[in-house]
């Protein structure tokens, strides 16, 4: 097969993918889809038919990301805004309507000792990387479990998976370990009505938002003195078992990517 017959089998069998996959004319809100592991997510949900809503802070990011999702046949319009309060993005969403998966791939970190953090820093990190998650799941369940269909996808921080201590980012990880909580929740209620939601914790994933400086001392904390690209693992979405959340440690482990392919059949 020459690299011309190569290219259209490949094409014809993307588009075979695209028509059959559960995601097919599906809604998709991806959160910091513009960039990093959020890019990555909702290039994956494209190429498996779903219409993307796609956020992030810089428009020039928001429109790469939706001219390469059209580049190869996908639908996504962009929403360029930054985030300060939950309820005023939820206003801004009302326009677009409602969606069948939500992924939120966004929040910011701190890195600061306990009795160096302000009460204005705990607040942003609790109503950023926990608020807004719990909002949009309040808001988007409902008709999900109408519809019978749902995916919430969020993302904690390195080893957020279980209740730890830390001492450099107390704040920033007491909120992320509380998507455990969130993810659970959804689960519980949502199995009955095939809506199903998952937290990964990913291990240390290099995108353009870490300097050079950081992915050295990252390097230096990595296993193996790796960092992963941005998402080696398939996306745990389309599982029949919706009442099942998992919090995978490390996504670069051949063991989770095996465990979440298998999840996903």
């Amino acid at each position: 097969m020459d690299q011309g017959e190569q290219d259209g089998f490949e094409a014809v069998n993307a588009e075979a993918h695209r028509r059959t996959s559960i995601f097919a004319g599906r809604r998709a809100l991806v959160v910091g889809g513009s960039g990093g592991i959020g890019r990555a997510v909702a290039l994956d949900l494209a190429s498996r038919g779903a219409s993307l809503l796609i956020h992030g802070k810089s428009g020039r990011k928001v429109d790469a990301a939706v001219r390469a999702i059209a580049s190869v046949g996908g639908q996504a319009l962009g929403l360029a805004c930054a985030i300060a309060r939950p309820g005023a993005f939820l206003e801004e969403l009302e326009r677009f309507g409602s969606f069948d998966i939500v992924v939120v791939a966004f929040g910011p970190f701190l890195r600061k000792p306990l009795a160096a953090c302000v009460a204005a820093e705990w607040e942003d990190m609790a109503l950023l990387n926990l608020a807004l998650p719990g909002a949009l799941a309040s808001r988007y369940f409902p008709a999900m479990s109408g519809r019978g269909f749902g995916r919430f996808l969020f993302f904690g921080g390195t080893r957020t998976d279980a209740i730890r201590g830390f001492s450099s980012n107390a704040a920033y990880a007491a909120a992320k370990t509380g998507l455990g909580v969130l993810a659970k929740s959804i689960a519980i209620e949502g199995a009955p009505h095939n809506v199903a939601a998952v937290t990964v914790c990913p291990g240390l994933v290099r995108t353009e938002y870490i300097g050079q400086e950081e992915e050295v001392a990252l390097l230096r904390m990595a296993p193996g003195g790796k960092l992963s690209a941005r998402p080696p693992w398939p996306l745990p979405l389309s599982t029949s078992s919706p009442a099942i959340p998992v919090w995978p440690r490390a996504p670069s482990s051949p063991w989770m990517r095996a465990f979440l392919h298998q999840w996903m059949a």
